[in-house]
């Protein structure tokens, strides 16, 4: 279980991507989901999936282990379709029996939202494969430092996504230790329909919640003995720094929107 979540996993390699500033990254992928949310029409989908790709190329990503370890959110985004595909009704009506009813509004429209939301799932965990959660963290605090003169406690906001990137995986180790002691007693997550397979994980929850929880005491008297103060100035061991191919990266987003938008106008 625990290798089929990459969400929250940082991937150290040596490419163009993982060399990028952590803020540039950040700024990018932003942009970049809001021209997802933009694109209406399939050939813009057409087109930012070619980039997605050559993203994960530059990365030296494995193809085949990120598409591997999104599939428990793929589950997810399956389900989506489904109720865009019987809900939204309108178009040429493709097939009824009953009260059940697909028209081609609902399945275009299905189609199009599994698309998005599986180009923003791919998009967010390239920048978690290629970016330590220590780097996010700095990157968040120094783009959202000016916050702070509204009294809004970035370095503490900064440090909790840090602590959330990081007991992602952790969360999922322990879930594959409870399942395995599960399935040592006999319990059986694999067969029957999907309705006893929820039931069959509803005894895991308790005991993953326990364990999360003590977790977090762990880790925050740990903190505590260490001197964490959240409202002091906090110092790096290593500091950002800005260069070239951080601003041609960020620049690159606008030749990607102009082309959404011309599709997006004129088809």
């Amino acid at each position: 279980m625990k290798d089929k979540l990459i969400i929250g996993r940082y991937l150290p390699l040596d490419s163009i991507i993982h060399r990028l500033d952590p803020r540039a990254k950040f700024i990018f992928v932003f942009l970049f989901i809001i021209i997802i949310f933009l694109s209406h029409h399939w050939i813009a989908y057409l087109w930012l999936a070619c980039l997605i790709l050559i993203g994960i190329k530059l990365a030296r990503l494995p193809l085949l282990f990120l598409f591997k370890g999104l599939t428990p959110i793929f589950i997810f985004v399956g389900f989506t379709f489904v109720m865009h595909m019987f809900v939204t009704k309108g178009g040429t009506r493709l097939f009824e029996w009953g009260f059940i009813s697909i028209d081609s509004q609902g399945l275009n429209e299905g189609a199009l939202i599994v698309l998005r939301l599986t180009f923003i799932m791919i998009t967010s965990t390239i920048l978690t494969l290629t970016t330590s959660p220590l780097e996010l963290t700095d990157a968040f605090e120094r783009l959202f430092k000016p916050l702070k003169y509204f009294k809004i406690p970035v370095a503490a906001l900064s440090m909790m996504m840090s602590i959330a990137l990081r007991f992602i995986p952790t969360l999922m180790e322990e879930l594959d230790k409870i399942m395995k002691s599960q399935k040592s007693r006999g319990s059986d997550f694999n067969s029957g329909g999907f309705f006893h397979r929820v039931k069959a994980f509803i005894p895991l929850l308790i005991p993953l919640f326990i364990s999360a929880f003590k977790r977090a005491e762990d880790l925050a008297i740990a903190m505590e003995v260490r001197g964490y103060d959240a409202t002091l100035e906090r110092t790096s061991f290593r500091y950002l720094e800005w260069h070239m191919r951080d601003t041609i990266t960020l620049l690159m987003i606008i030749p990607i929107g102009a082309v959404v938008y011309w599709i997006r106008t004129y088809l």
